[in-house]
Formats: structure tokens, C-alpha cells, sequence
């Protein structure tokens, strides 16, 4: 399997994956659910979708290039990266759009898979490096402090818009 092949699978389980990972919560409330999916429709908690969304893609990459003994290596890094890389990206695209035009979800889930396509572009060029970033060990500890991140801003949201719920009014995890 070629490397292109394998970022166009990415793309596909990264979109996909979003939609049931955005209802997660609302099935199945519970505390390690509120790490991984939304709390609530706000912007800041679509940005875990989104950086969730491109981690299990990566998770998914790994395990084929890992059962095919596939020569492709910073294959769990560059998800990290992409999926950070995702959030200012979606904020400065979706941003300057929905405070202009308001909610438009067509618009959303277009925006979102032109940037998961993003993220596997960049991932594409940080795994066809020849060099090993030494820190494909290192993923799942970025990975847990950026959920950790998103956990405290799920718990402890600040009171900005990007935090609101807009059909609800709260901020963060309802108590």
C-alpha cells in the first residue's frame, strides 16, 4: 500500500469517525466519554472532535502499517501534529465565517473535512521523511497531556464565546 492510499484511508476514517464521535457523550455521559467527544455544541468542544477525529484515524494508520510491515515511520507523531495543527486552522477558517453567516452545519462539515484533508496532507509529508523524529514513543504522552488539556477546558471552561453553548447557554460540562 502506497503512502497516498493510506492518508486517502485516513481522510475517510477521520471523517466518519466524527459524526458517531459527536453523539458519543450524549449516548454514553460519562467521564472518560467527556474526555474524547463534545460536552456540548460549542466551538472549543468541536475542536476535541476534531483533534479526535484525526487521532483514531492515526490509530487506524498505525495498526495497518504496523499488520502490512509497511515501511512508513512518525506515523503516530504526525497525527499529533496534524490534529494540533487542525484546531487554529479550523478557528481561523470557521471563525471569521460563522460570526458573518452564524451556524450553517453544511457549511461546518465541509469546513471540517477540507481540514481533516489538511491534516493528512501534513501527515503525508512528516511520515514520507527519511528521518525517525525519535518521538513516535512520545505520542501517546502528547496525547494524554492534550487531553488532559481539553478535559480542564471541558470542567473548567472559560467564559469566552468559544466555550458557550449556543443552544444552551452553559459553558463546559453541564453539572
Amino acid at each position: 500500500m502506497n503512502l497516498k492510499k493510506l492518508k486517502i484511508i485516513g481522510v475517510i476514517i477521520a471523517f466518519f469517525v466524527a459524526f458517531p464521535l459527536h453523539f458519543l457523550y450524549d449516548k454514553f455521559p460519562c467521564f472518560i466519554t467527556s474526555i474524547i467527544a463534545p460536552v456540548n455544541e460549542s466551538i472549543a468542544e468541536h475542536m476535541k472532535l476534531l483533534f479526535s477525529s484525526i487521532l483514531f484515524s492515526g490509530v487506524i494508520q498505525k495498526i495497518i502499517v504496523k499488520i502490512k510491515h509497511l515501511p512508513y515511520k512518525n506515523v503516530c507523531i504526525s497525527n499529533i501534529i496534524a490534529g494540533v495543527c487542525s484546531i487554529p486552522l479550523f478557528l481561523a477558517i470557521y471563525l471569521p465565517i460563522y460570526y458573518t453567516v452564524g451556524e450553517n452545519l453544511l457549511i461546518s462539515i465541509f469546513i471540517m473535512f477540507i481540514i481533516i484533508v489538511i491534516s493528512q496532507i501534513i501527515t503525508y509529508y512528516i511520515v514520507k521523511m527519511k528521518k525517525d523524529l525519535k518521538m513516535e514513543n512520545l505520542a501517546i504522552l502528547f496525547a494524554i497531556i492534550i487531553y488532559v488539556i481539553f478535559s480542564l477546558l471541558t470542567f473548567f471552561p472559560p467564559k469566552i464565546d468559544l466555550f458557550k453553548d449556543p443552544l444552551t447557554g452553559y459553558y463546559g460540562i453541564k453539572k
